[in-house]
């Protein structure tokens, strides 16, 4: 089958202006690109690579492909920006991994993700959302629960997650907001700190999804509050350790896969995804978030924990691309 690649690369978008050291963080490597092309390849698959804005919108209208493997994360702060290349791909109607463009628009505005799953059933801590610093400065924050952490919205890849991003009272939650606001152009979301155990899982399917598996984040050193930040995931073999599987109770293993799958379908998944939960010191799941373009690189979570698990990155992808073509049977040649 030829399969057309759709990607952004950090080497493309480091030409443009950026407002934050972060601003890259999202995008891929050529290495990364380079790998699952290869993982592809390794399944029999011809591989065009489409790279993304303005490049992809060119080249896939000149080259011929079969299917698109999507891992593009869209241009721009737009809270719809992983909507960009499945939108295109629908008008054009070529088939394509991963969810569709409601579904990625809603996973990446976290407070409406929330409030999904929350009506769903699973459980999230509190939360509120800030548009600008003068009506933070109206909120009554003496029925907020601190400790609080505070994040842009609609970003992923921890970005704008630092290690001080936990705030004890309303100062420090001012100046953070403050900061976060100027920075990242968008809303933030402060949300009740759960102390316990960070934990991320991976599903992998569609009409009846698994969990591929569930892994514990343990930190190297104990200083303060524990979380997952941009500090950490940049110097991971240091700073942190992964336990997969997780060895937790399996009534709260139960629970959390309860939850994982119940948000999974909430939110209207595809074909795989990785959520981010805090679990309490009674053993209690909060759903933090979920990314149904999860990365696929050799040092992101969902490749870390399926080695744990025991399969190789060519299973992984090739997992990914046969729930992604059983939607697609027109796809499939007998």
């Amino acid at each position: 089958m030829q399969i057309g690649l759709s990607y952004d690369l950090k080497e493309a978008k480091a030409i443009e202006q950026a407002s934050c050291d972060d601003a890259f963080e999202e995008y891929d490597s050529l290495e990364t690109v380079e790998l699952i092309g290869a993982s592809l390849k390794a399944g029999g698959h011809t591989v065009v690579m489409l790279g993304g804005g303005r490049e992809f919108l060119d080249n896939i209208l000149h080259e011929k492909v079969d299917f698109i493997f999507n891992i593009a994360e869209g241009r721009g702060n737009y809270r719809s920006r992983e909507a960009q290349v499945p939108s295109i791909l629908e008008m054009l109607d070529i088939p394509y991994s991963g969810s569709d463009p409601q579904c990625l628009a809603t996973c990446l505005d976290k407070p409406l993700a929330k409030k999904l799953i929350a009506a769903a059933g699973v459980r999230t801590p509190k939360w509120c959302v800030i548009t600008d610093s003068q009506q933070f400065r109206q909120v009554d924050c003496c029925h907020f629960p601190f400790p609080a952490i505070v994040k842009p919205a609609y970003e992923g890849s921890s970005k704008g997650i630092r290690l001080n991003s936990v705030v004890d009272n309303q100062k420090q939650a001012i100046e953070t907001v403050e900061k976060l606001l100027k920075h990242y152009q968008q809303p933030v979301m402060m949300e009740e700190f759960i102390a316990g155990d960070e934990v991320t899982m991976g599903i992998i399917g569609n009409s009846q999804p698994k969990v591929l598996g569930t892994m514990r984040i343990l930190p190297k050193r104990r200083d303060g509050y524990f979380i997952y930040s941009l500090e950490l995931k940049r110097n991971y073999l240091d700073l942190v350790e992964y336990e997969c599987p997780a060895r937790l109770e399996q009534k709260v293993l139960r629970n959390l896969e309860i939850s994982g799958l119940n948000a999974f379908e909430a939110l209207g998944c595809r074909d795989f995804a990785r959520l981010d939960f805090r679990v309490s010191s009674n053993g209690v799941p909060y759903f933090l978030e979920i990314n149904p373009l999860s990365g696929l690189g050799a040092h992101s979570d969902l490749v870390i924990m399926a080695k744990r698990m025991g399969w190789t990155h060519q299973e992984l992808i090739c997992a990914v691309l046969d729930a992604a073509l059983a939607r697609y049977p027109q796809c499939v040649k007998v």
